[in-house]
Formats: structure tokens, C-alpha cells, sequence
């Protein structure tokens, strides 16, 4: 029942953003601005679900390598084609491991989990207990760390500016 009201909450957005690819541009914003605001609502709505059903299915069935993929999941697997994809850019190499970080997020695992348990494929219980560790954990370490990097990224980021102007001087 929750998959039909996610496939229609996406038909609806679908067809939201189709309608105002034909609106002018002024209306097309406002549009758009709607729908931007309604997404947000259903990732919200979505975050409130997994919390309230799957944290509570999981979280007394930790395993060591339910944990350990979460990690490797969250470092590793995640973070490694952010910071190879961007190997020629001119981005150094902290602010791809931050792009790494907060890049892709558990959103896609949630859906992804869901798709996955609406098929009934062997090993579902498997599959969501990763699912459930990855996206648990990854509300934590995120929600941890979000603002000391950010602040320590932005105080980064003036000091570059402020070097940059003097040198310019």
C-alpha cells in the first residue's frame, strides 16, 4: 500500500514538472518552487516512515556484518566514484572527500530497499537489515558531522579568499 502512494506522489511530481515545461517562464518558477517545496515534503514524509518502521525492525537485530557493510557503504563504496570522478578536476582533495561525504545520501537506499521488499526476492531480510544499518548510520554520522565540516570548510574557504586578495594587492 505504501509503494502505490510513493508511485502516486511521483506521478503526481511527474506530472507537475511536465505541465510547467509549457507555462512561461515567470509561472514556470512558481511552478517549479511548488513542487521543489513538495519533494522536499515526501523525502520528509518518507524519513518519517523509515524511522518509524524499519529503525524499529533493525534495531534489534544488529549484526557485525550488517554494520561493517553500512560503514564500508558509507565510506568506501560511496565515496571512492565521487573522488574518482572527480580526479580531473581542479577540486582538491579535501573538498572531494567532503563532496564524498554529503554527496549521495540514504534516500536512494530507502527507495531502493523498498522496491527490493515490494519483490519479495530471496534474502529480503538481508537485504533491509543492510538497508535499515546503512541509512541509521548514516543519518548519524551526518547529522555528527555536518556542522563542524561545514564550518570548518567555510573558515577554509575565507582563509583561501583572503590569500587570494593580498596576492592580488
Amino acid at each position: 500500500m505504501q509503494l502505490r502512494r510513493l508511485r502516486a506522489a511521483a506521478g503526481l511530481l511527474r506530472a507537475l514538472s511536465a505541465g510547467s515545461c509549457w507555462l512561461g517562464a515567470s509561472r514556470k518558477k512558481e511552478l517549479l518552487r511548488g513542487a521543489e517545496h513538495m519533494g522536499e515534503a515526501l523525502a520528509l514524509l518518507t524519513w518519517l516512515v523509515f524511522g518509524g518502521i524499519v529503525v524499529a525492525r533493525v534495531i534489534d537485530r544488529v549484526t557485525g556484518l550488517a554494520v561493517l557493510y553500512a560503514v564500508l557503504s558509507l565510506t568506501v563504496v560511496r565515496m571512492l566514484p565521487v573522488f574518482l570522478c572527480l580526479i580531473r578536476t581542479r577540486t582538491s582533495t579535501v573538498d572531494k572527500l567532503f563532496i564524498g561525504w554529503f554527496g549521495p545520501r540514504g534516500l536512494a537506499t530507502i527507495v531502493f530497499a523498498v522496491l527490493v521488499l515490494d519483490a519479495k526476492l530471496p534474502g529480503n531480510d538481508t537485504i533491509m537489515l543492510a538497508a535499515g544499518w546503512t541509512v541509521l548510520l548514516s543519518v548519524i554520522a551526518h547529522g555528527v558531522t555536518a556542522n563542524p565540516l561545514v564550518k570548518r570548510m567555510a573558515g577554509r574557504s575565507l582563509a583561501e579568499t583572503e590569500e587570494g586578495a593580498r596576492a592580488t594587492r
